[in-house]
């Protein structure tokens, strides 16, 4: 499956410094795009351990519930991943400048590019 549409729309938001489509079971890029000051390779596999921990610790508290998205606000950016639910073991992770960025629309893009993934 071809990843560079959505990794587009994302990066077609006000304020996208980098985005990409990871896969969590692995770690592995997918596809990516954006600023080269984001590592991306590096970005995946940091955060994939974000989404197994958040799924594992979901598994602990025995929450039957689903994560639409997880948030990490540092000082200058916004550190944004969505799973997919009908693409299992993928997330989209979307890196913004905090000062440009609607977060709102920035959201909004994810859903629209997982919607748009089919």
């Amino acid at each position: 499956m071809n990843y560079d549409k959505p990794v587009a729309e994302m990066l077609n938001v006000d304020g996208a410094v980098a985005a990409a489509v990871v896969d969590y079971a692995s770690g592995m890029l997918l596809a990516g795009g954006g600023s080269s000051s984001v590592d991306l390779e590096i970005a995946a596999a940091g955060n994939t351990e974000v989404m197994r921990a958040k799924i594992k610790t979901m598994g602990m508290l025995n929450l039957n519930d689903s994560i639409e998205d997880i948030l990490i606000t540092l000082g200058k950016q916004y550190h944004l991943m969505r799973p997919l639910t009908r693409h299992d073991g993928l997330f989209l992770y979307s890196v913004l400048d905090r000062s440009r960025a609607n977060l709102a629309l920035a959201r909004r893009s994810l859903v629209d590019a997982e919607r748009n993934l089919g």
